[in-house]
């Protein structure tokens, strides 16, 4: 995958097509790779789509500190691929993790990032009583998820221990079919770790070849997870970094496309999130699409959904 230098890191990145440019942000525990299915769509559609392993992940490098890994080092390194790619503005589009880089690149940056499409985690502005993180540990969720992240080396050596059963048990346990047979990974992690707390597999579904599961274990047999999980481990070092924007809505044309089975729909507070986005916290809403039948992973779940919401979207701006 070609490389480029930007905001102080080599980032490996596809760039194909022409036309109005493109940047797809994934998210966790993924690589660029999970926009397959999106890039031929949209080069056809007439854009140049630009899709990058993000900080941390793939080709891209992964500082050491923590620290490294703030909302404000995540689009400085969107900000600056367009830079080095010679690219003045963009429409940026984000899954999972990358729907928070996605939305904040539009928030402080809109002569930048001239719209937003957000995939399956809503635009939440920033909470007047602290970080997600903070909330969990204050309602003595110490097994919630993303506190289960904070500790340096322990999720590491849970997810590590085997990629392979690691990504087939985490993809397979958050999609539609994971989530309507009640099998979907824990919010609140059992002792036994992460992995161990998502029910087996007997087969793939059709959405999820062999060879893609592969894909991502073998990359992150490589890289390790340290450097995904370091972005849950800056979750109160950005609310302190965000204080600035404290209530400011994005104002740049915004759509959202999720999973209707999606459980980050059900998490406290998206629902909330998600009707406050009509008008409230983003003052040109395009509009909400929900998927039937798909869950967290839904681009890969439904591809030709997801793709005809973009382009309708990207059509009306």
């Amino acid at each position: 995958m070609p490389q480029v230098k930007a905001n102080g890191i080599t980032i490996a990145c596809q760039d194909h097509g022409s036309g109005p440019a493109l940047l797809l942000c994934h998210g966790w525990p993924e690589l660029g790779h999970s926009w397959r299915h999106q890039v031929p769509a949209l080069v056809a559609a007439g854009y140049r789509v630009i899709v990058p392993d993000m900080r941390g992940y793939g080709g891209t490098d992964a500082p050491d500190e923590v620290a490294d890994y703030t909302i404000l080092h995540l689009v400085g390194d969107q900000v600056a691929l367009l830079d080095a790619l010679g690219i003045d503005h963009c429409t940026i589009i984000g899954h999972d993790w990358g729907a928070p880089v996605a939305w904040h690149a539009a928030l402080l940056r809109p002569d930048r990032f001239r719209a937003v499409a957000g995939l399956a985690v809503p635009w939440s502005p920033r909470g007047s009583h602290g970080s997600l993180i903070s909330m969990a540990r204050a309602q003595g969720m110490d097994r919630f998820y993303m506190v289960y992240f904070q500790e340096p080396g322990v999720a590491e050596a849970d997810l590590a221990a085997d990629p392979y059963e690691t990504h087939r048990r985490l993809l397979v346990g958050a999609s539609g079919a994971g989530a309507a047979a009640g099998r979907g990974w824990p919010a609140l992690v059992p002792e036994g770790g992460l992995v161990q707390g998502c029910a087996p597999v007997a087969a793939l579904p059709d959405w999820l070849p062999e060879a893609d599961v592969r894909f991502y274990a073998d990359t992150f047999a490589r890289t390790g997870y340290r450097g995904g999980l370091n972005w849950y481990r800056n979750l109160d070092r950005n609310w302190a970094l965000t204080a600035p924007w404290h209530g400011a809505p994005i104002r740049v044309p915004a759509c959202f496309i999720a999973g209707r089975l999606d459980g980050v729909l059900r998490m406290p507070g998206m629902d909330k999130a998600l009707r406050a986005m009509e008008g409230l916290t983003c003052t040109d809403y395009r509009g909400t699409t929900l998927v039937e039948g798909a869950g967290h992973w839904v681009q890969q779940e439904a591809p030709d959904a997801v793709n005809a919401a973009l382009v309708a979207f990207l059509r009306g701006l």
